[in-house]
């Protein structure tokens, strides 16, 4: 990707965003499905998002419910299997910056809404998981653990040895979040400086409330569309995420290599 594409506003702003996050003393990151676009998995809300098209004679967004899960298990895991799992995905060019950040002591946390691993796999080790991950699964029956891969290869309906039905550890609509998780993510958010918004739409709750914690110096959001937040942010910028993270690399002399 090329500055070239970048606005000349967003140029403006990401050239003092850097000079921020070059002071920064405690900074936090907050990340959405956004972020992943570039790594070529798809997003929720956006026009060619998740929720766009519907899953057979199901909306989109009913299938990722926990009522939905106990009533059609076969056709939540065919949905789960084809939608929500891309193992050959990569860490592109915004998750790799978050996690250098973090190596040079400037990033402390990255909160994420994302269950697709991509900031472990870039190098990023305070990662909070506020929706769960797709590489964790447990057995509904006797709680015990299978990795993504154990998942993919035991059927249409994955069970355990024991008989039961082995549930992703991933958040559905009508769960709870855990409160372990999102203590720690609200101290972290809480304590910070100065806050990025990357990839996201927030419009879910309470992930989007998260927000209303920070009380640091500078916000920046970095989203393609508006978002309700964007009036108390000290910088918006609606660019694709990975351009971003690539030219604040280059402002901050950050190797992505």
């Amino acid at each position: 990707m090329s500055d070239h594409w970048l606005s000349t506003n967003s140029v403006r702003d990401l050239d003092r965003l850097a000079d921020v996050i070059a002071d920064a003393q405690h900074m936090v990151a907050m990340t959405g499905a956004g972020i992943s676009v570039p790594s070529g998995i798809p997003d929720f809300r956006s026009a060619d998002g998740l929720y766009s098209t519907d899953f057979g004679k199901f909306p989109s967004e009913q299938v990722l419910s926990r009522t939905f899960f106990d009533l059609y298990k076969a056709e939540f895991f065919d949905f789960y299997r084809s939608k929500m799992i891309y193992p050959s995905a990569k860490p592109n060019a915004a998750h790799i910056l978050l996690a250098k950040l973090e190596e040079e002591g400037v990033l402390s946390a990255v909160v994420t809404q994302n269950i697709d691993g991509l900031h472990q796999k870039a190098g990023s080790r305070n990662v909070l998981e506020l929706h769960g991950t797709v590489h964790s699964n447990r057995c509904m029956k006797c709680g015990k653990h299978f990795s993504l891969d154990e998942l993919l290869a035991r059927g249409d309906i994955p069970r355990c040895d024991c008989g039961g039905v082995i549930k992703p550890d991933v958040v559905l609509y009508e769960e709870a979040l855990n409160g372990e998780v999102v203590s720690n993510a609200v101290d972290e958010i809480n304590s910070a400086d100065v806050m990025l918004i990357i990839g996201t739409s927030l419009q879910v709750y309470p992930a989007a409330g998260f927000v209303e914690y920070f009380h640091g110096d500078a916000l920046a959001i970095i989203n393609k569309d508006e978002t309700d937040f964007d009036s108390l942010a000290n910088f918006v910028i609606a660019e694709d995420c990975a351009t971003v993270a690539e030219y604040l690399a280059k402002k901050l002399n950050i190797s992505l290599a």
